[in-house]
């Protein structure tokens, strides 16, 4: 453990510089619990972050990965011994602090999940931070009264991590989830992981009006922009939309009018700071009644540590579906 490999990201003259070098453990950002890690994997916002496409790092240098899972080699904290199966999702990783592109990570125990009952590492990375933000979504708005019963629930972005998995939980919770996409030769894939309805984003007319016909009891949202705005748009009276990402516009246009009229809500997914009580809570639950069914076909792709740089230009390309993890010992 006195030194190993690292995926760091740099700033130099302005500029994003990322790649393998070897630290030890003076290296990292403090924290009270040592893990050793076994995998990782790539999100949009990690490939934003190695990129320099995105301004997601506040601190310098990091290592990238806002996802980790692995081995607990060394505790200050009761609630942690060495052995014990661990995840670390979101929580500043790759933000503020050293995340999991490294074969050992440092974190403050508030930050450390235990790993499911029934589940291993690699499992528990193919669900990820794309999982728990779908799972937390979803959270949210049953807590806000939504049922299967009340209709049908439209996911955008479908093909995404996020949206993959937000259609498996839908599906396996007994909700009727459609599934909007820009990708029309997806609709199989989409099929197979529970969609009940596939649209192709070209062609639905996003509308103009205020309000459209209601079409949808919820929505889960990884779009922004045009796509959120037709959502408020279109879900019926007392609906809930979970606002998770903006892979197409931070912005949103829209009017009071659907929230007055039919008390549509409109509920934000924070998946970094959420409080430990309800992320343990969320990570109970996709080991239980949310646990997906289809992981082997939205986190089809593994790859090794070594093939990392080169994967994350199609993450910003919009090329890639379902999840990848990554293997890092």
């Amino acid at each position: 453990m006195n030194e190993f490999r690292a995926y760091r990201i740099d700033q130099e003259d302005k500029k994003i510089v990322a790649g393998f070098t070897t630290i030890n453990l003076d290296d990292l950002t403090d924290g009270d619990v040592v893990i050793k890690v076994s995998h990782s994997t790539i999100n949009y916002k990690d490939a934003l972050a190695a990129t320099g496409a995105g301004r997601i790092l506040r601190a310098f240098p990091l290592n990238g990965g806002i996802d980790l899972a692995g081995t607990v080699v060394s505790s200050d904290s009761d609630e942690f011994a060495e052995g014990d199966a661990v995840l670390v999702n979101g929580c500043g990783l790759s933000e503020t602090r050293d995340g999991g592109y490294a074969e050992y990570a440092r974190v403050p125990a508030d930050a450390v999940v235990p790993v499911p009952d029934g589940m291993s590492a690699f499992e528990a990375m193919q669900i990820g931070t794309a999982g728990f933000t779908a799972a937390l979504a979803i959270h949210r708005m049953e807590q806000n009264g939504q049922l299967p019963e009340n209709g049908p629930v439209v996911v955008t972005g479908a093909t995404g991590g996020v949206g993959s998995i937000a259609v498996d939980m839908l599906a396996g919770r007994g909700y009727e989830a459609v599934a909007l996409t820009g990708k029309a030769d997806q609709a199989d894939y989409l099929q197979s992981i529970g969609a009940r309805r596939v649209l192709v984003r070209g062609d639905v007319d996003f509308g103009k009006r205020p309000m459209e016909k209601a079409e949808w009891a919820g929505g889960i949202d990884n779009l922004g922009g045009d796509a959120l705005t037709w959502l408020t748009r279109t879900v019926d009276y007392g609906g809930n939309i979970a606002s998770i990402g903006l892979a197409a516009s931070h912005e949103l246009n829209t009017t009071v009018i659907p929230f007055i009229l039919r008390a549509v809500c409109l509920l934000g997914i924070n998946s970094v700071d959420t409080p430990r009580e309800l992320r343990l809570g969320v990570w109970n639950r996709i080991g239980g009644d949310l646990k997906p069914q289809h992981l082997d076909t939205i986190a089809a792709n593994t790859i090794s540590f070594d093939e990392l740089p080169d994967a994350f230009q199609a993450f910003i390309d919009g090329k890639v579906t379902g999840r990848t993890v990554v293997e890092i010992t």
